[in-house]
Order: structure tokens, then C-alpha cells, then sequence
């Protein structure tokens, strides 16, 4: 059995995991696409959900999945998402920042 990030996380026992087995098959399709889209270009996880067309409830344990693999990265950028709050701008390219 593998754990996160490979698999959905959970702090505690009962619902929580519950839930993140019921969605791991999801999340690990889900991952993928996101990975593919971050290959266009800098987003939000926002952003990631709106070209999914998916709801950023599903989109943002994924991108946290992909940063914690090492998959993805933070470019240091912020930009507003929908709920007007300061989101964190993500990249597939490791930055190297001196």
C-alpha cells in the first residue's frame, strides 16, 4: 500500500479516511491532469481547477499531492483567485532562487 502523496491524505481515522479511499482512483487521474495542465504554463490551483473544469475542492489536495512528489512547484508568485484571497502560483519547473 502506498501513502500520500501517492494516495489522498488524511489527518485521522473514520470519515477522513474513509473519504480519501473512496477518492483515490479519482485523485490519481485528477493529479495527472493537473500535472498536464501546469505543463502550459504558471497557475493557480484555481486556475488548474477552471481549465479542468473541475471544482477547486477536488483541484487543490491534488496540486498539494503534486508539490509534496516533488512534481510541482512553487514559483514564489501570488495572484487572486475567485474568492479574492492571495494564491500561491504553480510550475512544473523547478526555480532555483538565489
Amino acid at each position: 500500500m502506498t501513502t500520500y502523496p501517492e494516495n489522498p491524505g488524511f489527518k485521522v481515522g473514520g470519515t477522513s479516511a474513509i473519504a480519501a479511499f473512496e477518492v483515490k482512483e479519482d485523485a490519481k487521474i485528477l493529479r495527472e491532469q493537473c500535472f498536464q495542465v501546469l505543463l502550459r504554463g504558471e497557475m493557480t490551483a484555481d486556475e488548474v481547477a477552471f481549465m479542468l473544469d473541475k471544482s477547486v475542492l477536488s483541484i487543490r489536495p491534488r496540486i498539494s499531492e503534486l508539490v509534496a512528489a516533488g512534481r510541482v512547484f512553487k514559483t514564489g508568485q501570488r495572484r487572486k483567485n475567485e474568492s479574492g484571497h492571495s494564491a500561491e502560483v504553480m510550475t512544473t519547473k523547478q526555480h532555483v532562487i538565489f
